[in-house]
């Protein structure tokens, strides 16, 4: 838990951006019946009837420091997806920095040996070498602040039913980009001196 504390306290260095990377799941479900529109003194009536249309994957990728974030929507949370999100983040928006310091979660996953399930070894290599990887510790994935970015965006985005892939991407990509326009923050507090107090159940005692 400190590792990660201590990472967010890092003062921006752009060769070195600290990016945190989370991932979620979202049941792509579509109407049966056109909903009613709004009218005077009458707000829009949705039927309760509903189609599955299966479940996409959603990687949240963001830069705390600089407000920024990206999602992209995949059709399966695997190995496989999660290592070609790590190299969409190494080749297309931090291709010139010396490494990417990656904030995540222990999800069986989140590990370099992801890369070469999907990669050629020297290939998977090069990918890893750019790499700081610090993990979030077991049942402490709210340090995670790309998981409060998904929590914004739960609530702004996802708060209705989307009908297929296709709407989720074009969803979720306008809600990156306004949010990126008005480089959107997270106001992070909780550092390494308030976990030693409000946690302190978790340290181990020490004898006298």
């Amino acid at each position: 838990m400190e590792d990660v504390l201590d990472v967010y306290t890092r003062p921006y260095d752009p060769r070195r951006p600290v990016v945190c990377l989370d991932e979620t799941s979202v049941q792509l479900v579509a109407e049966t019946r056109a909903p009613l529109p709004m009218a005077p003194g009458q707000p829009a009536r949705f039927d309760y009837e509903y189609e599955r249309n299966g479940v996409a994957a959603m990687f949240m990728i963001t830069e705390p420091l600089q407000g920024w974030r990206e999602v992209v929507v995949g059709d399966h949370r695997t190995a496989i997806e999660f290592a070609h999100v790590i190299k969409h983040l190494v080749d297309v928006h931090f291709a010139h920095v010396e490494q990417i310091v990656l904030v995540m979660d222990q999800l069986n996953v989140d590990t370099p040996g992801s890369l070469y399930e999907a990669f050629p070894p020297a290939e998977a290599k090069r990918l890893a070498s750019k790499l700081e990887i610090h993990h979030t510790p077991k049942h402490g994935s709210w340090l995670n602040m790309a998981e409060a970015e998904l929590s914004v965006l739960t609530r702004q985005c996802l708060d209705r039913r989307i009908p297929d892939f296709d709407a989720l991407v074009d969803e979720v990509s306008a809600w990156g980009h306004e949010r990126n326009v008005i480089q959107s923050d997270i106001g992070w507090r909780f550092t390494t001196d308030d976990a030693r107090i409000k946690l302190k159940r978790l340290y181990p005692a020490m004898l006298p």
